[in-house]
């Protein structure tokens, strides 16, 4: 990355406070909350996604527009071709903390990612407070109010958090138009503690279930927009007026076996042999190759090569190269049944 790049992130790996050179957001994109709160310390919570990960020109350009426009990034793809891993990439890069990850079932509520009341241990509490003859002391609510990911990553911060909302296309039909409001607001309520006479209380993150953030008049509104990176795998369609709100970029599967060279050298370089230029051990060239005929047969993930890979490898020490041969097809099956068996493994 260069001073007069455009480009806040550039996909280099090496961490950088370029996130500081972000101009103002657009008019209608400006959020007010505050006082302004710091990022917590830390890393991005998964360094090797980080550090191993290779985004391609579209990846970059688009995480680029998601943070100038300050609108939530949407990633589709294949599984293994490094959604989640792009979410930990830009965090690492930017200096922007630990991801916050809110992983989605067809069981999650917009509720459930925005923060939990625990009502009923603050009921037996009181009642306990009651019984030791405690007195009428008002309890604190804080200790009963935890912010989820998508709570956590709302808050006042000065520099945008990374929120990774993963598999959304797994939802319940209704999250995300839910989202869209909150998406729009950049703020929500917390029911239970507006409801108070004195609605300001400090009350526990995502981050930390004992350094506690204060909230006031029960409401969270965002300062830096987060930078809200969705995954989804295409099992679903969504609807215009979430994807017109929405940055999107489509992940493609490493169109050359150099592309996949590269990912394993990023992996599993220093465990094989091949870190830098040098080339991989003449075992893992042959799953490589092997791993890039079988795709135009079938589904295969990315993850599935670097698992036979690495089994392979320690295999190879006490295998004969045959049964090695043997144990990668097995360790690398088609993702499709129909598939599988068209192709006689």
């Amino acid at each position: 990355m260069t001073e007069t790049s455009w480009q806040i992130y550039s996909g280099s790996r090496v961490p950088h406070d370029g996130i500081d050179r972000l101009p103002a957001p657009p008019p209608w994109r400006t959020f007010t909350g505050g006082p302004p709160l710091r990022t917590p310390p830390g890393d991005c919570g998964n360094p090797h996604a980080a550090t191993s990960y290779r985004p391609g020109t579209d990846a970059v350009r688009q995480v680029n527009a998601a943070l100038y426009l300050r609108r939530p990034l949407l990633v589709t793809g294949a599984p293994g071709t490094g959604k989640s891993s792009l979410a930990y990439a830009v965090a690492h890069e930017l200096r922007l903390g630990k991801v916050l990850h809110w992983p989605i079932t067809s069981r999650v509520t917009l509720r459930d990612g925005l923060y939990e009341y625990d009502p009923l241990t603050r009921l037996y509490a009181a009642d306990r407070a009651r019984h030791a003859g405690a007195g009428a002391k008002d309890d604190d609510i804080g200790d009963y109010l935890r912010l989820g990911p998508l709570g956590t990553a709302l808050l006042p911060y000065d520099r945008p958090r990374v929120l990774l909302v993963d598999e959304i296309d797994k939802s319940d039909i209704d999250l995300p138009n839910d989202l869209l409001t909150i998406f729009e607001k950049g703020s929500y309520e917390l029911v239970e503690l507006a409801r108070r006479a004195a609605p300001t209380a400090k009350v526990m993150t995502a981050d930390s279930a004992t350094e506690r953030v204060e909230i006031r008049d029960g409401t969270v509104t965002c300062r830096a927009f987060p930078l809200v990176v969705m995954t989804s795998n295409g099992e679903r369609e969504f609807p215009p007026a979430f994807l017109r709100r929405c940055v999107t970029v489509d992940l493609k599967q490493p169109a050359s076996i150099g592309e996949l060279t590269a990912i394993v050298r990023g992996h599993l370089g220093p465990v094989i042999g091949g870190e830098e230029d040098a080339a991989l051990p003449a075992a893992a060239q042959e799953i490589i190759q092997r791993f890039f005929e079988r795709r135009t047969s079938g589904l295969l993930a990315n993850d599935q090569l670097l698992n036979a890979i690495y089994m392979c490898h320690h295999a190879s020490f006490s295998e004969r190269p045959e049964t090695v041969r043997e144990l990668a097809d097995q360790v690398m099956p088609f993702l499709s049944g129909e598939v599988a068996r068209a192709d006689g493994d």
